[in-house]
């Protein structure tokens, strides 16, 4: 398989390149050449198989030809050492609990899977540039940072840096990148989101950096960590087909399944679009989003304008110019770029495709506080800011007949003094993330301006 640019101006490069590189050498994202089709035989039977299996096969199909087969599966079940259920809140609808992992959040599976990943790839050359560390850099908006300093850290080879805006996560995700020490650092950056994902975009661009340091990144911008998250949505599907069928054999309503997910980088949301191009049967997706409502005013008017980062309750969803709308672009416009067609054709095509198929919602803070307290005083369920936009656009949209999924990102104790408020409770934490809470901060303070933090990194890669 090889991978090409979103700006189709940078050579094709294998996987090795991709998860290495990040970014395409045009500023574009990687996208596979091909997504293959997943045989029949495998959604007839995926009910009886493991979730590890599940995504074996998933994997295999991504990265089967790049990778050993063995390596592969080691890769898989070493990043699944956990479940990604789907719980019943009220009829025909279930959330897709995704925050059973080790920072309590759905990007633990990317992470966790890009690290090991990334580790083949050095230890396969332990000789020449295999022997130079890899630096891996992050912006995070909230969970992100946590999932990939734990899925990284003590990894032989590969030092994180993990850029966060300043003031803009909560204290229970702060600490669980800022206490770690050893191959983590932390960098409080004082600015939004966008401006650590443009520090971020910006070195990898950067000839004299690139020249003194191996740099990648583990924001969904990488091959490795977005595409990897389409295999809790062949699990829930393997999930929701076990269930409906113990009550019916033939259930119809399997080829009603909607999915909706929090979007923030649209990572995930594009994980779920390639698992559906691979053959998973949902009817449609719906896109979630909060004040930051860029894609939700894409879908209505078919014109993508970046607005500024607007701060808001669902913090991890404050992303003005979402990374990941090039590559759903990209998937929906293949084979509307004939030579006969006009660029204003191609957009609309490209915009009745992705409509056809997805639809967008957007919240205010006073409507995910008034979701959030309404689904607990109802079913006893505990929404997170984020979960509480999924819930509430399946609660608006779903149709007779269709089962709806929403995803649960992260565990409401990640956001415990916001949720104790809005909810009347006392959220209990988890044992794991207390643990993080007892550390101590670290981090480096520094301005949005790429000339100190490129300054940073070449003082750094003395040091190393």
């Amino acid at each position: 398989m090889k991978y090409y640019s979103t700006n189709h101006k940078a050579p094709l490069a294998t996987l090795e390149k991709a998860v290495v590189k990040g970014l395409a050498e045009d500023r574009g994202l990687y996208m596979p050449e091909y997504i293959h089709p997943l045989p029949k035989a495998f959604f007839d039977n995926i009910q009886d198989m493991s979730f590890q299996d599940i995504a074996f096969t998933v994997a295999a199909n991504f990265f089967g030809e790049d990778v050993d087969n063995d390596a592969l599966q080691d890769i898989v079940y070493d990043t699944l050492s956990f479940d990604c259920p789907i719980i019943k809140v009220e009829d025909n609808i279930y959330s897709l609990e995704l925050f059973h992992g080790p920072t309590l959040a759905f990007k633990d599976v990317g992470a966790r899977f890009m690290a090991r990943l990334l580790q083949y790839y050095i230890r396969s050359k332990e000789q020449g540039a295999g022997s130079k560390e890899v630096n891996v850099l992050v912006a995070t908006s909230g969970d992100t940072g946590s999932a990939v300093a734990n899925g990284f850290l003590g990894v032989e080879g590969i030092h994180v840096y993990v850029l966060y805006p300043k003031g803009k996560v909560s204290k229970i995700q702060e600490s669980q990148f800022t206490t770690l020490g050893k191959n983590i650092t932390a960098i409080e950056v004082d600015g939004v989101f966008d401006d650590c994902q443009a520090l971020v975009k910006n070195a990898f661009m950067d000839k004299e950096l690139n020249e003194h340091m191996r740099l990648t990144s583990a924001n969904s911008i990488n091959v490795a960590r977005f595409l990897p998250q389409a295999f809790y949505y062949f699990n829930a599907y393997a999930q929701i087909k076990k269930k409906l069928e113990a009550l019916d054999p033939r259930p119809s309503t399997l080829d009603s399944i909607v999915m909706c997910v929090p979007s923030g980088n649209f990572g995930n949301i594009c994980a779920a679009l390639f698992g559906h191009a691979m053959g998973l049967p949902i009817k449609r997706f719906i896109a979630a989003n909060n004040a930051n409502d860029i894609f939700y005013k894409y879908l209505q008017t078919g014109k993508y304008e970046p607005k500024p980062t607007k701060q808001t309750l669902a913090n991890a969803m404050d992303v003005g110019d979402p990374s990941n709308f090039a590559r759903i672009i990209d998937l929906y416009s293949r084979e509307t770029n004939a030579p006969s067609m006009t660029s204003k054709a191609s957009e609309a095509i490209t915009h009745q495709r992705i409509t056809s198929l997805i639809s967008g919602a957007t919240f205010t803070d006073e409507e995910i506080k008034e979701t959030m307290r309404r689904c607990y005083k109802e079913t006893g369920y505990i929404l997170d800011p984020h979960g509480s936009c999924g819930y509430q656009a399946l609660k608006d949209s779903l149709k007779p007949g269709e089962i709806g999924i929403f995803c649960e990102t992260a565990h409401p104790a990640k956001f415990k003094e916001k949720v104790d408020a809005i909810d009347g409770i006392d959220v209990e934490i988890p044992e794991r993330l207390a643990a993080f809470m007892k550390g101590t901060k670290q981090s480096v303070q520094m301005s949005k301006d790429f000339a100190d933090f490129k300054k940073f990194l070449l003082a750094e890669s003395e040091r190393l």
